[in-house]
């Protein structure tokens, strides 16, 4: 199937509406790694504060990225899950990961590079 360019935008711009920001990635790999409960996810990723956590879990529960399963009569009353839908991004987010671990070292070897030739 062909897409023009103005396809093509609209297509990043959705994938980043939904996907953007700070926090969205970092707590879809949280979920995705077995963390279920709030302070779980809260104390997997540094730096989120309990109402942005919250906040963002709200809004990924209205994209269909993540579950909230609620028991009042569960010890742990609150869990969230990735949805079916969220587990689609999952090679992506894999894929980033690798992009991002080899950018670092690309970056650390550029430094190097430069550090010896002064």
């Amino acid at each position: 199937m062909a897409r023009n360019q103005k396809e093509e935008f609209q297509a990043l711009q959705d994938t980043l509406h939904v996907l953007g920001g700070k926090w969205k990635l970092p707590i879809i790999n949280s979920i995705c790694n077995g963390n279920t409960r709030f302070k779980e996810i809260q104390q997997s990723i540094p730096g989120i504060t309990s109402r942005m956590l919250s906040k963002e879990l709200k809004d990924m529960e209205l994209n269909n990225l993540v579950k909230r399963t609620e028991d009042r009569d569960a010890k742990v009353p609150i869990l969230y899950e990735s949805t079916e839908y969220c587990q689609s991004f999952g090679p992506i987010i894999a894929e980033m990961i690798n992009w991002g671990i080899s950018h670092r070292e690309h970056i650390r070897n550029k430094e190097k590079n430069t550090a010896v030739k002064k």
